[in-house]
């Protein structure tokens, strides 16, 4: 794997920037490990995010980058606030990052937007930009359609920039794997709920370790925005009305505020997003271990394959 050098990091180990969740603690521990770590803008103010960003700086000297969420509302400010604090790294997702290229690269921050399908990671590399992150289905939280075992050989063989790959992957296992499907790195976030530096709730927590290889659900697939989430009797709800043909607006009101309800702790109501991988995390363990769990079963792996 090749992305170290690009990106000043030990290990081709990318944190994944769940919403709520992903804040400046986790992603300091990840770059303290060796990793990338990134902070989620999303649904964070500017003056929030700004906080996170210097906090980060406070718990690290190691890179590490920013998600923008480009269908937020407040997305021109917080583009702009990478540039006044120096982020290394942006990462984007839902949308394209094309209006804010130019200046970034000014800058020198380096760009990797999320995408889900060859056609978009043809655009991105057109753009200019310097990686592409592609996730496939088995990911936690929103999706797309194609498997990441599908997804990452058709992008590699489409593109020359390097290509990190997500979704399904929890050990070095599955990094070697990727890797030998042409990717130059991983990006990783379903495993690091399960950590001591994770800000989420016990209760969430322990609800990844418990689940299995069939305890997650996709939802919104009636509405074209897939999101996958640990199963219980929200997502049962939803499915339910999703099968008797409810709204959008309907549907909404049932997800309105989950993932916060999920992250402070309600288990029941919330919204637990995580990949189909829940089912190989058994423990919590702080973000160091974790890293070096999965770089020495990688190194591992390599040697004997």
């Amino acid at each position: 794997m090749n992305i170290q050098k690009q990106l000043g990091i030990q290990y081709p180990i990318i944190q994944g920037a769940m919403a709520r969740i992903a804040d400046a603690t986790l992603a300091a521990a990840v770059s303290n490990a060796g990793g990338l770590g990134i902070i989620a803008g999303g649904g964070l103010s500017k003056e929030e995010l700004k906080s996170e960003i210097r906090k980060c700086k406070e718990l690290t000297s190691k890179p590490f980058g920013v998600n923008i969420m480009l269908m937020a509302s407040n997305k021109d400010e917080q583009a702009k606030l990478l540039i006044e604090e120096k982020v290394a790294v942006v990462t984007t997702g839902a949308g394209s990052p094309e209006a804010y290229i130019t200046m970034w690269k000014e800058a020198g921050i380096k760009i990797i937007p999320v995408i889900a399908s060859v056609k978009h990671a043809k655009k991105m590399e057109a753009l200019g930009v310097d990686a592409i992150i592609a996730e496939g289905t088995e990911a936690g939280g929103h999706i797309g359609n194609t498997t990441t075992m599908c997804l990452i050989p058709q992008i590699v063989d489409a593109v020359s920039i390097p290509v990190i790959a997500a979704g399904g992957i929890a050990d070095g296992r599955g990094m070697r794997a990727v890797e030998v499907l042409g990717a130059s790195g991983v990006q990783i976030g379903t495993r690091f709920l399960a950590t001591e530096e994770c800000n989420i709730a016990q209760a969430y927590k322990e609800e990844v370790i418990k689940a299995n290889d069939t305890d997650t659900r996709v939802l919104g697939l009636s509405i074209a925005s897939p999101i996958r989430n640990l199963k219980n009797e929200m997502t049962e709800n939803y499915l339910q009305l999703e099968h008797t043909g409810a709204s959008k607006e309907e549907l909404d009101k049932l997800t309105f505020g989950a993932l916060k309800k999920a992250v402070e702790g309600d288990i029941i109501n919330g919204s637990m997003m995580s990949g189909q991988i829940a089912g190989m995390i058994h423990e919590i363990k702080p973000v160091r271990e974790v890293i070096e769990d999965l770089m020495l079963q990688y190194e591992t792996v390599k040697r004997e394959i």
